[in-house]
């Protein structure tokens, strides 16, 4: 049986554009102690094949991070912000091979897909997800690319052409699908998921955070296949050592 000793903790910050405060992050943290040379017990946090990790991720919006189906991250920034791009980086122990998931959500209003609506830059949202793991040596574990595999869960708006409406609840069209049971647990089934699309920085035109973290060059900012009508997506991905 696996074993996982997760030790969350947040190094950074980010800056709204709306409001301007600082936010930092929510998971919890417990530090595994170093060894202790006056005693003959083994140290627990030592054991073979045990490694610390730090991730940094940014998205836009929104996301949060399951290893192996727990909880290790969430985004502190809410969803309910609309310019909630920034970076998030912390850390966690495990003994490979784990699970990632991954759930990753761009800022929408209402079901219509949009944003700001009402106001003259009434618009379709658009998404970004990037992420990197390192481990303590400092070398690459992980980066985000095509070899995740997603499953988009909203969809909107189908049709793009209501952009512009003056009444998008009514006129846009929108597609959901289920969040399905267990999603983030290791022995999920996910071999029907698409493998995620990769874009440039031009395509996706990262915003606050993004630079503050120096990225591993394999690190690809990912998506589902459309960065507008993708909303609200769920990605996987095994480390294997």
């Amino acid at each position: 049986m696996r074993t996982l000793f997760l030790a969350c903790f947040l190094f950074a910050c980010s800056q709204s554009d709306t409001g301007g405060a600082t936010d930092s992050g929510t998971a919890a943290a417990t530090v595994a102690p170093a060894d202790d040379p006056t005693t003959d017990e083994p140290d627990p946090t030592t054991t073979s094949g045990e490694t610390t990790y730090t991730v940094s991720v940014w998205a836009d919006n929104w996301s949060s991070m399951y290893i192996d189906g727990t909880l290790v991250m969430e985004d502190s920034v809410p969803i309910t912000t609309e310019r909630s791009f920034n970076e998030e980086v912390f850390t966690f122990t495990a003994t490979p091979p784990f699970q990632v998931a991954v759930e990753l959500k761009d800022f929408k209003e209402t079901d219509s897909g949009l944003e700001y609506i009402g106001e003259p830059n009434q618009q379709m949202g658009d998404g970004g997800y990037i992420a990197q793991f390192i481990r303590a040596d400092g070398s690459t574990a992980l980066v985000s690319d095509a070899s995740w595999v997603c499953l988009v869960t909203h969809q909107a708006p189908l049709n793009k052409d209501c952009e512009s409406s003056a009444d998008p609840d009514t006129d846009c069209l929108f597609a959901t699908v289920d969040t399905p049971e267990g999603w983030a647990d290791p022995d999920f089934d996910d071999s029907q998921w698409a493998a995620a699309s990769v874009y440039t920085e031009a395509e996706v035109s990262p915003k606050e955070g993004y630079d503050r973290v120096t990225w591993d060059p394999a690190a690809a900012l990912i998506w589902g296949t459309d960065l507008e009508i993708d909303n609200t997506l769920l990605c996987r991905v095994g480390v294997e050592g």
